[in-house]
């Protein structure tokens, strides 16, 4: 049996998903209820849960668990300007760690997933742009700014999974993430606590329009993104496997440039029988700060590799839009962007 705690999220959906075809018996908790009636349609048990509260895990059962994977965590992408407040990072990302991995220890489960943003290894991009950031380059907090305190509250999260590992045994292991592309959550965030329609989603947008993609700066840098499904295999994997622990690049290992980003969008959703245009604005600010991610260790020991290029992501994200599998993600996300 596998708990996997943010069940009701973007990445937590996805893996559900799989994880039944991989015929895993599951069990999905998360704070919000709103995944609630679809998990019921598919006869998979939903609890509601909160992680900061040990009382609420004595709910779940304790029996027969394989694994805990937990994908709960309070991020800046999802919290408001008004709703702001640094002690939310820390319960949820430190406490709730904490809590997760003493159940964990009192009912002798053993593998214990966590994943990790990039965003701790900030201060690196540019010392290494151009390179590849490794597991062992280590961490580079950026001190100010709205991941600030996220950063800090995740790399403490990381901390206490090893301490576990080396004093009860565990095998705690992190996959490091950098921004997860899928059908879902990609409409709205929030930046710097405001609203803000994404770049990918303006693209999106204007192609299925027929106008013109703006596109601003620098068109050659780029960023390191995966696609949610490859994410998705990465723990499919490692569910299998009994000697592996600690952290791992889980990436495209590439960049992505934001010309390719344009051209893959357009080809994809651009009105058949016309061309699509583009405007190129190198003067304006695109705020990309290049980087990207060496994933030979998951090769190694995952025996992992991603199989979706952006051009694939982007096709596959168009049926995933089309057969609205995952609709209530989207009407998740449309309540959280009005819930200000």
């Amino acid at each position: 049996m596998i708990i996997v705690f943010g069940a009701a999220g973007f990445i937590g959906t996805y893996l559900i998903d799989r994880l039944i075809k991989e015929k895993y018996s599951v069990i999905a908790a998360d704070i919000s209820e709103a995944g609630e009636s679809y998990y019921e349609s598919l006869e998979i048990p939903y609890y509601n849960v909160n992680i900061t509260d040990k009382q609420s895990l004595e709910k779940l059962p304790t029996e027969g668990i394989e694994a805990v994977i937990n994908l709960a965590c309070v991020q800046p992408a999802n919290v408001s300007e008004k709703k702001y407040d640094p002690t939310d990072f820390m319960q949820v990302n430190v406490i709730g760690t904490l809590n997760l991995l003493d159940f964990c220890v009192k009912n002798n489960v053993k593998k214990y997933f966590y994943t990790s943003s990039h965003r701790n290894t900030q201060g690196l991009w540019k010392e290494k742009e151009g390179t590849a950031i490794k597991e062992s380059d280590g961490r580079s907090v950026k001190y100010t700014g709205d991941y600030a305190v996220y950063s800090i509250s995740e790399s403490a999260a990381a901390d206490c999974i090893e301490h576990y590992n080396q004093a009860f045994g565990m095998q705690g292991i992190i996959f490091r993430l950098p921004p997860v592309y899928g059908y879902g959550p990609h409409t709205e965030i929030y930046k710097d606590g405001k609203p803000l329609k994404t770049g990918f989603q303006i693209f999106i947008d204007n192609a299925v329009q027929g106008k013109p993609l703006e596109v601003w700066g620098d068109c050659a840098k780029g960023r390191d993104i995966i696609y949610v499904k490859d994410v998705v295999s990465a723990f499919v994997l490692a569910l299998k496997m009994n000697d592996i622990s600690g952290l791992y690049n889980i990436s495209s290992g590439r960049l992505s440039t934001l010309k390719e980003e344009a051209e893959s969008i357009a080809h994809e959703f651009w009105p058949k029988g016309s061309q699509p245009e583009f405007i190129y604005l190198p003067e304006k600010s695109n705020n990309i700060e290049p980087y990207f991610y060496d994933i030979s260790k998951a090769k190694q020991e995952l025996n992992w590799a991603p199989q979706y290029s952006f051009e694939d992501m982007i096709s596959d994200y168009r049926k995933e839009l089309e057969a609205e599998r995952f609709k209530y993600l989207v009407e998740k996300r449309k309540s959280m962007m009005t819930d200000k």
